[in-house]
């Protein structure tokens, strides 16, 4: 699992950072590639990435500025061409079906591959074998919305070297060990197989957040998460303006990660005001707070570990 960082801008495209999209890489997982936020230039990003256009099976939207959908309709007409035939599902606000729908009609786009919208409201969206995704509402002046993605617990692994150890070969018999089963052996031997299976390892949770000011839902979201990813569009002294806009200073950011305990703050969304200067300073800022937090560059790959047992 890995978070490949599309776009990290704020507003308007800068010359070293193109407006909001994160790619969730489940390559290992699922096979699939989510998307959050699509900005403008987005299909162009991931053109200089390892990612493939019809391995994107869903889209979740945080909020309807152009600077997070306006790279949607490109996207969905580009990857028509890119081999994608498969069912694509694009989550977001009410809206989102209506703005997407309408630039393919008046652009008499047709897509080689069904189209599904969720148009969105407080508490679960998707949920399967693998995943959780809940949402919900942040402050951001327009419908804004954080997700919470949890992937589900791993099965402890099979311990195949102390099966060998003890000569006992492989086979179907493996696979009632795996299930811990009590399991004779062709010589006599009965075995528990919960002694031949490591600890289940808890699923990873990663929490992606629109554009908001401070709110109570962003630690609720983020609780306990590995990676929480958290707009950073103002420096720690301009609270005050951040709150008319309706965004966050990077102290709020690394406020939200140290209350909701979480394992590692990735700072985004910065202004192109920021200089390099301007940007460590921003990070040196949260660090003030939270000392595991890094802003992120566009392109740049973060892997979601499992949390140390």
């Amino acid at each position: 699992m890995e978070l490949q960082f599309l776009g990290t801008g704020a507003g308007v495209p800068a010359k070293h950072r193109n407006v909001s999209s994160i790619a969730l890489k489940l390559l290992d997982e699922r096979n699939a590639v989510w998307l959050f936020d699509c900005g403008e230039g987005t299909q162009l990003q991931i053109l200089k990435s390892n990612i493939r256009p019809r391995k994107i099976e869903k889209i979740f939207i945080t909020h309807l500025h152009g600077d997070h959908i306006f790279g949607l309709p490109g996207l969905l007409s580009s990857r028509s061409f890119q081999g994608g035939n498969e069912k694509l599902e694009i989550y977001g606000p009410v809206g989102i079906a209506e703005f997407v729908r309408t630039a393919l009609k008046v652009s008499q786009t047709r897509l080689s591959y069904e189209l599904k919208f969720i148009e969105i409201k407080e508490g679960v969206v998707f949920s399967d074998k693998q995943f959780t995704v809940t949402c919900k509402p942040l402050d951001h002046g327009i419908a804004s919305f954080g997700y919470r993605i949890v992937e589900a617990d791993h099965e402890g692994e099979l311990q195949v070297d102390k099966l060998a150890a003890l000569h006992i070969p492989s086979g179907p018999i493996y696979g009632k060990i795996k299930q811990g089963k009590s399991v004779e052996l062709p010589d006599g031997r009965v075995i528990n197989g919960k002694d031949f299976v490591g600890e289940k390892k808890s699923g990873r949770i990663v929490t992606i957040l629109g554009d908001t000011r401070k709110t109570p839902n962003s630690v609720l979201l983020a609780e306990n998460a590995d990676i929480l990813v958290h707009e950073s569009t103002f420096n720690k002294d301009e609270e005050k303006m951040a709150k008319a806009y309706y965004h966050s200073t990077s102290h709020q950011a690394a406020q939200v990660a140290l209350k909701a305990q979480v394992e590692k703050l990735i700072l985004t969304h910065i202004s192109a005001r920021y200089l390099t200067g301007d940007i460590i300073q921003l990070e040196n800022e949260a660090k003030e707070l939270f000392s595991n937090t890094k802003i992120v560059k566009d392109m740049e790959i973060v892997a979601v570990p499992f949390k140390a047992e």
